[in-house]
């Protein structure tokens, strides 16, 4: 398979665009690059409409159907942001949309692509078996199909976010950029290569579904088994055949990332940077943050591709990141079942400063003695020394923490 993909048509689709969509900042985060030793930017596609860069690529493919394509009416399937993406640009132009999407998609994501005016469709639990679905559909309606990401016309529109870069960052030397199915991946490292030879291209893939490594590895997309994930964006299990061509020839490596570390990115963003960043979009972010980046004094660009998170999930992934950094800890104690002992428990927590979260004391546990209750708590912590301090002084009174 040739690549069709060049400088010339993501520069023709970035003046397709110019009125649809917005320029994102690029910013710098000062307390990421004192942690790294490099400077590091991010280019925020989280602050895109619709909340993703997927706009870019779903209205450049839109607006290069012919006339009697658009008559038929068009479908996609997505894990969310190119459902949106595709449902605002057929709207745009009175285009009849029907989106396939995951039952597992974010609500909010479903809500938000029903109110652009598109017949949402759930099927599956991951967007391969959408994709399945969507094709279903698609023979039997006759409707164009808008690949999310395996589609000429929509890796250009993806790869305007590179000149955007560029332009504001000239000096660049690396870019890292989340990677699913390839989309964004392989439109920025064609701008990118062709411009500028010199800078490295990263993607980076959730460790739970890395089906571009795994591609790469063998020599050709191979479905691979999908464990769960808060970077639903980018759970892909196949991935694309035009992409994986070019992420072979222009992308210089591909890493991946765990759950705690994009959660420990998704908390950063939003404590640091003041941004909503989804579990996809917070994957340049977690490699830098995670050290995974094996480089000194370089100007890097990390892209934010996506702000639409399940808003029901951040209560958990805030939890998650706030136990992984050791600003939140559980434990189980021991105490003495009788009058004013639980309060001297409690005091070394007080004269510590720490702040109880919850608290459960039992005296129903099997092994315990007749005499004896058991503790469960949670405590918040201002970082992992702090809680060693307190564990050390519970510790030090006697008390067995387990």
């Amino acid at each position: 398979m040739s690549i069709n993909v060049n400088l010339e048509m993501i520069k023709a689709a970035q003046e397709v665009l110019k009125d649809a969509i917005r320029k994102t900042p690029l910013t710098d985060c000062a307390g990421m690059s004192e942690k790294t030793g490099n400077q590091i930017y991010f280019k925020m596609e989280n602050l895109q409409k619709t909340g993703s860069f997927k706009i870019r690529g779903a209205v450049n493919k839109i607006a290069n159907l012919t006339d009697s394509e658009k008559e038929r009416g068009i479908i996609a399937s997505s894990a969310g942001n190119h459902a949106q993406g595709v449902a605002l640009g057929a709207k745009a132009q009175g285009i009849r949309a029907t989106i396939v999407m995951p039952s597992t998609a974010p609500m909010a994501k479903v809500t938000a692509t029903k109110s652009y005016g598109a017949e949402v469709i759930l099927c599956g639990e991951v967007y391969d078996d959408a994709y399945a679905k969507a094709c279903e559909v698609q023979k039997a309606t006759g409707a164009v199909f808008i690949h999310p990401f395996d589609d000429d016309y929509v890796i250009a529109g993806q790869g305007t976010i590179g000149l955007e870069i560029l332009e504001e960052l000239p000096e660049l030397d690396i870019v890292v950029v989340p990677v699913g199915g390839g989309g964004i991946l392989s439109g920025i490292a064609i701008a990118l290569k062709s411009l500028k030879p010199s800078i490295k291209i990263i993607g980076v893939q959730t460790a739970n579904v890395p089906s571009m490594q795994e591609a790469l590895k063998i020599g050709h997309p191979i479905e691979i088994k999908a464990i769960a994930t808060i970077a639903d964006g980018i759970a892909v299990k196949k991935a694309g055949s035009k992409t994986f061509e070019i992420i072979e020839k222009y992308v210089d490596e591909i890493i991946t990332v765990t759950e705690d570390e994009i959660a420990n990115a998704i908390l950063y963003m939003m404590e640091k940077n003041k941004v909503m960043a989804e579990g996809a979009g917070a994957t340049a972010a977690a490699a830098i943050l995670a050290g995974k980046i094996n480089a000194k004094n370089k100007n890097i660009c990390g892209v934010i591709s996506g702000g639409n998170v399940d808003i029901n999930l951040v209560d958990r992934i805030i939890n998650k990141s706030l136990f992984n950094q050791g600003r939140r800890y559980e434990f189980k104690t021991r105490i003495m079942d009788k009058a004013g002992e639980l309060q001297k428990f409690l005091d070394i927590i007080k004269e510590n400063r720490a702040n109880i979260l919850s608290l459960d004391a039992n005296i129903f546990e099997e092994s315990l003695a007749l005499n004896t209750q058991e503790l469960k708590i949670v405590v918040e912590c201002l970082n992992c020394e702090h809680k060693t301090k307190i564990l050390n002084a519970i510790t030090e009174k006697g008390y067995l923490i387990y």
